[in-house]
């Protein structure tokens, strides 16, 4: 009888192991294909002859979309985990849910941190230096070369990195078991280095995500239409129409050795074509997408922005009460066994909207900044190194989203697999003044976003506007006609 409950066991943990392998190769498949469409949208359109350039950029594609989808896997880790802990603690005995369990979100969180590891060390360093590279002289071109290339930089930037982290926690931590534990490759010196990068893409996030709360006010306006209040449309249409038509007859008088003109009465003719269409866009919207749509919006981002700042406003309390509520404090009663929110499935379902919102803000933060603004992709006119930068980019922040969601105490779940080893998690100081930090410069954007335009009136009314002491956002810029349809002048 025992042997044949060994074996029992034994095919159980095996159909378990195909199953669970199955559902991660099947989610990771999804996101995959939606990231290969999302690449293939922006990617600069090559001639379709087969190269040796040709096969290089499709290597390269491959790697920023196997990237790209362990960043979206990264993104979806955290409320996939919440969802899948109420549900387990609604229905404990549904035999159709019985694949959903704790082991497989142990393995989700293993594999991202895993995949994540071998997307930014390995494979974007390799797409990188193999598009770039040309062969060494004196070796026959072709893609051995290139390859045989490409290895070497990777060797070096490896030997580079090694001894900069090496030198590092010498000075950090200067003791002969630190020094030691660093020729443990695997299971120190590359969790040590994700730790560091982690604790960057944390700052990252704590730059990007409170500009990207105040911009996506401006965002959001100029994807909606905003309300028609004492303006006349049609006189506006025909207004630009005449623009249009003066600009075109320019256009058509100048000969073609004026190109400096040309080009500049081009962009300005664009410009205007693009005022006109969303003028348009303007007077066919309905009413209740005008007058309701818009404010609802509105209303709804300063709803979950005033409610994260809250949270972490509560955070730094429990922080200076209670050290559980430290990221690397104890453990929880694990996955399916009570709610990590006081509301329930209710309170799990703000968590998720939360922590969706917080990270549509840092990319729309993390584009917003003047030193990454070049960074954003343009539809089929990317070019291939500037999209491997953008998926380390979204690797980085993704990666560091479910740290910082539970570091500002967002949400209760414990962080799983390597995200929990960090060392600064458990450093009081660290996390406390992350919190402070976020929620000062959060506030601060808020503040100076909501108060820019009375700041601009009291500038004027002073007669200091001339000495461009008011430094307005990019939302405010005078040369762009809005994308809602208003025309802005000095």
């Amino acid at each position: 009888m025992e042997g044949q409950d060994e074996v029992s066991a034994r095919e159980q943990h095996f159909h378990s192991q195909v199953r669970e392998s199955t559902i991660c190769f099947l989610l990771f498949a999804v996101l995959y294909v939606v990231s290969y469409f999302i690449i293939t949208r922006y990617k600069r359109k090559s001639d379709e002859q087969e190269d040796e350039d040709a096969i290089v950029n499709r290597i390269s594609l491959c790697l920023s979309t196997f990237t790209l989808a362990v960043s979206a896997g990264a993104v979806l880790l955290l409320p996939f985990s919440i969802i899948s802990n109420e549900i387990l603690l609604s229905f404990p005995h549904n035999y159709y849910i019985q694949w959903l369990n704790g082991s497989l979100i142990h393995g989700l969180w293993n594999l991202a941190s895993l995949f994540s590891n071998l997307c930014l060390f390995v494979l974007m360093p390799f797409a990188f230096f193999f598009l770039e590279s040309e062969g060494f002289a004196g070796l026959k071109k072709g893609i051995r070369a290139r390859i045989l290339e490409t290895l070497v930089m990777l060797i070096l930037l490896a030997l580079l990195i090694l001894g900069i982290v090496w030198v590092a926690s010498a000075l950090i931590d200067n003791d002969a078991a630190s020094m030691e534990s660093l020729y443990d490759l695997w299971e120190f010196y590359l969790p040590y280095l994700y730790s560091c990068i982690s604790l960057m893409g944390c700052l990252l996030l704590l730059l990007c995500t409170p500009v990207g709360l105040s911009r996506m006010f401006t965002v959001m306006g100029q994807l909606l239409v905003k309300p028609t209040i004492l303006e006349d449309l049609d006189e506006q249409i025909y207004i630009i129409t005449l623009e249009e038509e003066a600009l075109q007859r320019r256009l058509n008088g100048l000969s073609s050795s004026v190109e400096c003109n040309i080009m500049e009465l081009e962009q300005e003719l664009e410009n205007v074509k693009t005022l006109k269409t969303k003028l348009e866009r303007r007077k066919k919207a309905s009413a209740w997408e005008r007058n309701l749509v818009y404010p609802a919006v509105m209303v709804l981002l300063l709803i979950e922005t005033f409610i994260s700042v809250l949270l972490v406003a509560c955070n730094i309390l429990c922080l200076l009460v209670d050290e559980t509520a430290m990221p690397k404090g104890t453990r929880g009663p694990g996955i399916g066994n009570a709610s990590l929110s006081a509301f329930g499935f209710v309170g799990a379902a703000l968590e998720i909207i939360l922590i969706f919102y917080l990270m549509v803000s840092s990319v729309v933060g993390f584009y917003s900044l003047r030193f990454f603004g070049n960074f954003i992709p343009k539809k089929d006119d990317t070019t291939m190194t500037k999209i491997i930068g953008n998926c380390v980019s979204i690797l980085v922040l993704s990666s560091a989203l479910p740290v910082m969601s539970r570091t500002l105490g967002i949400t209760r779940f414990d962080l799983l697999g390597d995200f929990g080893r960090f060392n600064w998690l458990g450093n009081f100081y660290i996390v406390l003044s992350y919190n402070l930090l976020f929620a000062i410069v959060t506030t601060l954007c808020l503040v100076r976003k909501f108060t820019s335009a009375v700041r601009e009136e009291l500038f004027k009314a002073l007669g200091l506007h001339k000495l461009h002491l008011s430094d307005t956002s990019r939302d405010s810029e005078t040369s762009k006609p809005s994308a809602n349809g208003h025309h802005k002048a000095l």
